[in-house]
């Protein structure tokens, strides 16, 4: 049985319009300026830099594979076009990887968290 108040025992289903937006960058410094000035700008709570990330790809009808960064942002759907705008401007990538990822239930706390920071 689920205990009380577990992510299968809730109802009615309740999703958040906090979400996590996936980019990745060539290299982890790139990363890092953007995700500093993501959150300096109020438009990212967080935003986690994973270093080293391989990633294989088809671009101009090839098979390509590299190394890069993965930027884990956390925000508000009322602040991502804004972030795109601001990540497409810095990216330095012809096509820049940028999905958002609805968060559908979280921490309470650190869900105002995000809120708060992104205001």
């Amino acid at each position: 049985m689920a205990a009380a108040n577990s992510p299968t025992d809730m109802s009615p289903y309740h999703s958040t319009d906090k979400l996590v937006v996936l980019c990745t960058c060539p290299d982890e410094d790139t990363a890092a300026v953007m995700a500093r000035e993501l959150v300096r700008k109020h438009l990212a709570a967080c935003v986690n830099v994973q270093g080293r990330i391989r990633s294989i790809y088809r671009w101009n009808n090839e098979v390509t594979e590299d190394t890069e960064a993965l930027m884990v942002i956390k925000t508000t759907t009322s602040r991502y076009r804004e972030l795109e705008r601001v990540i497409v401007e810095l990216h330095p990538y012809e096509l820049p990887e940028i999905i958002a990822v609805p968060i559908e239930q979280g921490f309470e706390r650190y869900l105002a968290w995000i809120q708060d920071s992104t205001s």
